[in-house]
């Protein structure tokens, strides 16, 4: 199977995925646990299928984080609550980010349903050697809703990619910083927002476009040479093929027919306002074509700020 499917797939299940992160109903549900701020609930509900991990584990996991931003988290968040009680709150979250968002009947019906089984299908044969985190998500037990299920899935499936994304980065002796620095140049996502919220100073952000300067990856304004859109291709396209076994063995019909069902669910995540314009994955309106959801602007999506 073509690695583009991958990459087609990854379209359709982000924005899914991102409710997580961006959902009020969400937050609402940290505070609840006592979780101090954005970026406490963030790592907890992140993290809490790796069980009580320090902030070491969780920044290496996780690659791009300032080693303070998580230890601002962890492992105090396990003292407010245990992996298995934020597990619990994931799922009742997602439940109600999913039902408030999409309307008790689609979260209801058979396409849903279709859905989540066909994805869940998917995250079982996600290949998990040396991927922790997809790992992780893929050991948690079968959840009874299915808008619940579909969204574990898609779960196990995006971290199965990011592991896999992780990987390439390190072939290729890109570190945390650097990897976001090439990120921004490619115009994927905001520079200062992938600076501010992963916690790096001026400094190491300067010295990695140095460093990607004497690859010649960048020239002297910080955009990106043919070699670096070369190489930024590349490891695009590396983390397309390593994402492609479950959709090899899910087979191309069930594929296709999954990202028909994920389509109109994804569209309704980037049309409601939740996924903010400058996100850190560089998931866009783009490949959707322009919004207009009757009464996206009626939900409130949680704002990321520095001290939180």
């Amino acid at each position: 199977m073509s690695d583009t499917i991958a990459r087609t797939m990854w379209e359709r299940f982000e924005p899914v995925h991102q409710l997580v992160y961006f959902a009020p109903e969400v937050r609402e549900t940290a505070d609840g646990l006592g979780m101090r701020g954005y970026w406490m609930g963030y790592f907890a509900l992140r993290a809490a299928p790796l069980g009580p991990a320090p902030a070491a584990v969780v920044t290496g996991c996780f690659h791009v984080f300032h080693p303070d931003r998580v230890a601002r988290a962890l492992p105090d968040a396990w003292q407010l609550a245990s992996p298995q009680q934020v597990l619990q709150a994931r799922e009742r979250a997602v439940d109600a980010a999913m039902t408030s968002l999409y309307g008790p009947d689609v979260v209801a019906s058979a396409d849903l349903a279709e859905a989540a089984d066909l994805a869940w299908r998917a995250a079982l044969a996600a290949d998990t050697a040396g991927r922790v985190l997809s790992a992780a998500n893929q050991a948690l037990p079968r959840p009874a809703q299915p808008h619940v299920r579909l969204w574990q899935a898609v779960t196990t499936l995006r971290e199965h990619r990011g592991d896999g994304h992780v990987a390439v980065l390190v072939s290729r002796r890109l570190g945390p910083v650097a990897a976001m620095v090439l990120k921004s140049a490619a115009g994927e996502t905001d520079a200062e927002f992938q600076r501010r919220t992963r916690q790096w100073g001026s400094g190491p952000w300067r010295a990695a476009q140095e460093e990607l300067g004497e690859r010649g990856w960048l020239d002297a304004q910080g955009r990106l040479t043919a070699a670096g859109a070369a190489a930024r291709e590349q490891i695009e396209a590396d983390t397309d093929a390593a994402a492609a076994a479950p959709w090899t063995a899910l087979g191309p019909d069930a594929t296709a027919r999954l990202a028909r069902l994920l389509e109109p669910l994804a569209r309704t995540v980037l049309d409601s306002g939740i996924v903010p314009d400058a996100n850190p994955v560089g998931l866009t309106d783009g490949t959707w074509g322009p919004p207009g959801r009757p009464g996206a602007a009626d939900r409130s999506p949680v704002r990321v700020t520095r001290d939180e």
